[in-house]
């Protein structure tokens, strides 16, 4: 009998959903259409964010645990911003007045894009497949007051992972690179590198942060990939909640190792 471990096509959404729905600094509403909203406190700045999920379009249009770990990470820096690791990240511009450029990879409901550009008054991208943007650009729309009183901006574009035309529409002019949950099957691991390689090749100070929920043994592929061209360097985890086989670290590739690399 095959085990989840052996069977690269099992995907169960409502492990991907967060467990506990009621956590506090989160609520949730369900809609007559069958879609989901969901309120997250982001405390540090009392502010919330309000996100669609639409669970019947399937698990790109769900949340999924990473994100909130990830949001979670970012909100702590945006506390304590002299003891956390993303401290040298959040000012690679090198100019405290210039505004931070954040692209988020896979942003599915886009909370994390949206969380940031909050938080830190950033102009963020967030990006997925053109078959997601419709929901992605509703999120951001129906955030688009609180992410302005803030400072920020938050525009939206399709992304294939590993299509190098793609990101030469988005460019490549940013700070920090974000995602989550973004390597839950094998078939994605080459084109998010390839899409890596795109971005951060010669960029000096840009960073890749990642969020990733742990699911199977085969997913140590992806990082043996990516420790041919990136420094891989886990900066939090996260253990399992009660009653969930699923933990997340927050992972960073900043792109050193690939600078020493011939032919790169």
């Amino acid at each position: 009998m095959a085990t989840q471990e052996d069977d690269e096509d099992y995907i169960n959404p409502p492990e991907m959903i967060l467990p506990d729905e009621e956590d506090e600094g989160k609520s949730l509403t369900m809609l007559g259409d069958g879609a989901v909203t969901q309120q997250h406190c982001i405390r540090s700045i009392e502010s919330t964010v309000v996100i669609r999920q639409l669970p019947s379009e399937g698990i790109s249009f769900q949340l999924w645990p990473a994100a909130t770990t990830l949001v979670m990470l970012l909100e702590n820096h945006r506390r304590y911003p002299n003891k956390n690791l993303l401290t040298d990240l959040s000012t690679s511009g090198g100019n405290d007045d210039r505004k931070l450029k954040i692209l988020e990879l896979g942003s599915g409901t886009g909370l994390v894009g949206i969380s940031a550009a909050v938080m830190f008054g950033a102009n963020v991208t967030v990006t997925d497949l053109p078959q997601v943007v419709p929901n992605l650009q509703f999120n951001v729309e129906a955030n688009a007051d609180v992410v302005a009183r803030k400072g920020g901006t938050v525009n939206v574009a399709p992304l294939r992972g590993g299509e190098d035309d793609d990101v030469k529409v988005i460019g490549r002019e940013f700070d920090i690179v974000l995602a989550s949950d973004v390597v839950y099957h094998a078939h994605l691991f080459e084109p998010l590198i390839e899409t890596l390689r795109f971005l951060l090749n010669g960029c000096e100070k840009m960073a890749f942060i990642m969020a990733h929920s742990r699911r199977w043994k085969k997913e140590s592929v992806f990082f043996k990939k990516a420790n041919k061209f990136f420094d891989v360097e886990t900066i939090h985890t996260e253990p399992p909640k009660e009653g969930s086989r699923l933990g997340s670290s927050c992972l960073c590739l900043p792109w050193e190792k690939a600078k020493m690399l011939k032919g790169v």
